[in-house]
């Protein structure tokens, strides 16, 4: 009974947290506003706004960030600017959107890995991080995005672990708890890790080190890495002999990771090769100077988690620990589950809407009728797709049995299949009410664009991949 609980109360966390039309459409308008501000900047003309992040990989909750890269123009070739460079463009970009007007908390971190400028709309409230020439941000994301082509519980995966958690306060990089890269990588791993296996060695879909591999003639260098990939993705799709449940995946991935604080001190998550390994015998993680290591796979050997100190590492382990034993206990008491995987305003958000439920289940103490009916339409949900930038006259490739893509925000739909990420409204669309209000925040009011006299963002070069 446990099981029947859980696995519904998964299916509506993931409902809820799903982004709407209108939290897609306004994340359209953000980035059409930047390119405008951006073109304004006399030194940036030329220059394109490329999304990237969990946007791009179709892993964004409603209240999701908004990462954005400043590709700068340098003809056919792979930009390659020095991070002095950065700095000082970012602060040009912070000055013009000062003047401009419509943002907030511009705070400039000029001295990160990686230079970024950290701003929210007044108007949706959503945060976006702006960095320059982000390519391998750009790659990355594709590449998670990809990986759904595999196993789609890939992506109710991560969408629900990120939204546990935030519950539990540890998807916090500030705070010096995970950012939400790290918690797509441990999911990608124990999909690797469990048995049997769900997705292979990421070596196995990329063999190589996209950083390193990122020079040259842009067009040329990311058709290969989206040959390469779609090549080794198409031999491990659909041979998945592992069945489980959501629920059962979670549950095992609670188990994976409860030990972490204790395994942290000796051993590495590796997902380029789908295994731990010992630190002390890896010298491209030596010398060990961080309290956890999660290798990024496509930017070896950087660590995605290097930001954990070690009070936020036993917080992290306890929440494993926790939520583990409470969801396998024979007592479970099912008003805690949904508690115990959502934040707050989720929660409220669930329970709000299943008033109108129309399908009768079971009631969790005060918890309403399982499935709720949501008032608002949402976007589709059958396989992601994403159109990648390259030159106008690079072939067209299509991944898998996916359809081209639609200038479209998009459609309306049931919550049983998957968003298509789409990534430029048409010309002349009118963005109606794109409201992304945070869960308790009052609606702000609509403000339309008809298109009519400005340019809309769309990416420069475009390709279906294969």
């Amino acid at each position: 009974m446990n099981g029947y609980m859980l696995d519904h109360v998964i299916k509506d966390i993931l409902t809820a947290v799903e982004p709407l039309q209108d939290d897609w459409a306004a994340r359209f308008q953000i980035i059409n506003e930047l390119r405008d501000v951006v073109q304004s900047i006399e030194i940036l003309r030329g220059a394109t706004i490329d999304p990237f992040g969990s946007f791009v990989s179709n892993l964004f909750s409603r209240w999701g960030d908004l990462d954005i890269s400043v590709q700068l123009h340098n003809g056919s070739y792979v930009s390659t600017a020095g991070k002095k460079l950065k700095q000082s463009l970012l602060k040009d970009v912070q000055k013009a959107l000062r003047k401009k007007g419509g943002w907030y908390k511009l705070q400039l971190i000029a001295h990160a890995r990686v230079p970024i400028l950290k701003i929210e709309n007044i108007q949706h409230n959503i945060s976006c991080d702006i960095s320059i020439d982000n390519l391998v941000g750009q790659i990355k994301s594709k590449i998670l995005l990809w990986l759904n082509d595999i196993d789609g519980r890939f992506h109710d995966m991560v969408m629900l672990v990120k939204e546990w958690a935030k519950a539990h306060d540890i998807n916090n990089p500030k705070q010096g708890t995970f950012n939400s890269y790290s918690l797509s990588l441990l999911v990608i791993f124990h999909l690797q890790t469990c048995s049997p296996a769900i997705f292979p060695p990421l070596k196995d879909i990329y063999p190589g080190n996209v950083a390193d591999n990122l020079k040259g003639v842009r067009a040329e260098v990311e058709q290969e890495i989206a040959q390469t990939c779609a090549a080794n993705i198409a031999r491990f799709k659909s041979r998945t002999v592992n069945k489980s449940s959501l629920s059962d995946l979670f549950i095992s991935f609670l188990a994976r990771f409860s030990d972490l604080s204790s395994k942290a001190s000796e051993l590495g998550i590796c997902p380029y090769t789908g295994q731990w390994l010992e630190i002390e015998s890896n010298m491209r993680w030596l010398p060990k100077t961080y309290t956890i290591f999660i290798e990024d796979p496509f930017e070896q050997p950087a660590n995605t988690a290097r930001g954990i100190n070690a009070r936020q590492l036993m917080k992290i382990s306890e929440a494993f620990q926790s939520t583990h034993f409470r969801l396998t206990s024979a007592h479970l008491h099912p008003n805690y589950i949904l508690n115990d995987l959502a934040r707050p305003q989720v929660s409220q958000l669930i329970i709000k809407s299943s008033g109108s439920a129309s399908v009768p289940a079971f009631n969790i103490g005060n918890y309403p009728p399982i499935r709720p009916q949501f008032h608002q339409a949402r976007v589709t949900h059958s396989r992601p797709y994403i159109q990648h930038q390259f030159q106008n006259n690079a072939p067209r490739f299509t991944m898998g049995n996916s359809p081209s893509i639609n200038a479209q925000v998009p459609r309306t739909g049931t919550t049983q299949s998957r968003p298509s990420v789409q990534h430029k409204p048409p010309n002349g669309v009118r963005v109606s009410n794109p409201n992304s209000s945070k869960v308790g925040e009052p609606s702000k009011p609509s403000r339309s664009s008809n298109g009519q006299g400005q340019q809309k963002w769309r990416p420069r070069f475009q390709r279906q991949v294969l």
